[in-house]
């Protein structure tokens, strides 16, 4: 999944994901797709602490790190495991989420109705922004060497679930012309991957924590 470098499990405090605003403009000529425009905000103060700590990463721990390939990296790890967590494969995931939150996923998930872990599954085709939320450098009373960074993604979905048990979550009609093709309902999610930069440790990056806001509070 990610091509790049896991950590222990570490109970850090993270701030909530940057706010994004959505909005539709549609075309008035007929056969024309609606378009979505999509923007997002970041603080100043958090754009820059994470670049900070991302260089620290390349300088002491690993000179072939980039933010950008472990943000694309972490996308793709979001498509997967959502969709595999969305069709209860949870001994798919022993390998890429750490244990005790996923012995904690399948109580939770395995409760849903039908509808909320199809919502669960992010194509990606359909995540519409990722966004880092934070990152953190810390060694243990040991010596090891551990980064956490949290991710956050907002995507699409067409899972039919009634607005008022989503309240909050923004709603789109995607239309060709005149003719309403498909309402989609846009969620989001934070994913947190860990690794331990330790010598001698094997160099993955695991899934410390699953959050989709809504559908596994």
């Amino acid at each position: 999944m990610l091509s790049r470098p896991g950590l222990p499990t570490a109970s850090a405090s993270f701030p909530a994901c940057p706010q994004r605003s959505y909005s539709t403009e549609e075309k008035p000529q007929q056969h024309q797709k609606t378009k979505m425009i999509v923007l997002g905000f970041s603080t100043p103060i958090n754009w820059v602490r994470t670049r900070i700590k991302a260089f620290l990463i390349w300088a002491y721990f690993d000179k072939e790190f980039s933010i950008a390939e472990f943000s694309e990296g972490a996308k793709q790890a979001f498509a997967h495991v959502s969709k595999l967590l969305s069709q209860c494969k949870f001994d798919l995931l022993e390998e890429l989420v750490a244990k005790e939150v996923l012995h904690v996923l399948k109580e939770k998930v395995t409760s849903l109705p039908d509808n909320h872990k199809n919502a669960l599954a992010a194509n990606i085709d359909e995540i519409v922004f990722t966004s880092t939320g934070d990152i953190s450098i810390y060694y243990d009373e040991k010596g090891r060497k551990f980064v956490n960074i949290l991710m956050c993604f907002w995507y699409l979905t067409s899972a039919n679930i009634p607005s008022e048990t989503l309240r909050g979550a923004s709603i789109f009609q995607v239309k060709l012309g005149n003719q309403n093709v498909k309402t989609k309902q846009l969620l989001s999610a934070s994913y947190e991957f860990q690794r331990e930069f330790t010598q001698g440790v094997k160099p993955d990056w695991t899934i410390a924590r699953i959050e989709h806001s809504k559908l596994l509070e």
